[in-house]
């Protein structure tokens, strides 16, 4: 799917197979749980995000991976984000911004109208709070099987 006629970015469904996004992954995984209080890390790896229940894609431009995400149903109105991540060098330069539009327009489309994610509460986790805070997420309780934790951030947006 291309995002616009100007985005070089084109999002597909998928990739879990491809080196290059396991690649991306793994070091999402790897630096999130480095920077997280133990016992507090959520981030899916390449196994969990294989779940039946989970939608992941890919953000490509040519032949790099910029982007990575995914989008779990929790209930009929209710969806989660999970692992999402963006290249480093891609940091703010709308490659995350295409695949949070995406996950929505996703979640839109399967008649969710709530999204919600954990992320950290440290220093690390600090520059994902402002990204989601920006496309209008806010500060929530724990949802679904999460528990309270100073460790964790729980956000919401509530989608149409």
């Amino acid at each position: 799917m291309k995002i616009s006629q100007h985005s070089p970015i084109q999002i597909t469904e998928g990739g879990l197979d491809d080196s290059r996004v396991q690649a991306l992954l793994a070091w999402h995984v790897n630096t999130a749980r480095a920077a997280t209080g133990r016992g507090s890390a959520h981030a899916l790896d390449l196994s969990g995000l294989k779940s039946p229940d989970i939608c992941f894609w890919s953000a490509w431009e040519g032949e790099c991976v910029v982007a990575i995400g995914a989008l779990k149903r929790l209930s009929d109105a209710h969806g989660e984000i999970k692992s999402m991540h963006t290249e480093q060098s891609r940091r703010r330069k709308g490659a995350g911004s295409a695949m949070l539009r995406h996950i929505i327009a996703q979640a839109r489309a399967m008649g969710l109208s709530r999204l919600s994610l954990e992320t950290g509460s440290w220093d690390y986790f600090f520059p994902a709070r402002e990204f989601y805070k920006r496309h209008g997420f806010i500060e929530c309780p724990p949802f679904g099987d999460y528990v309270p934790d100073q460790n964790s951030v729980f956000m919401t947006l509530e989608i149409e």
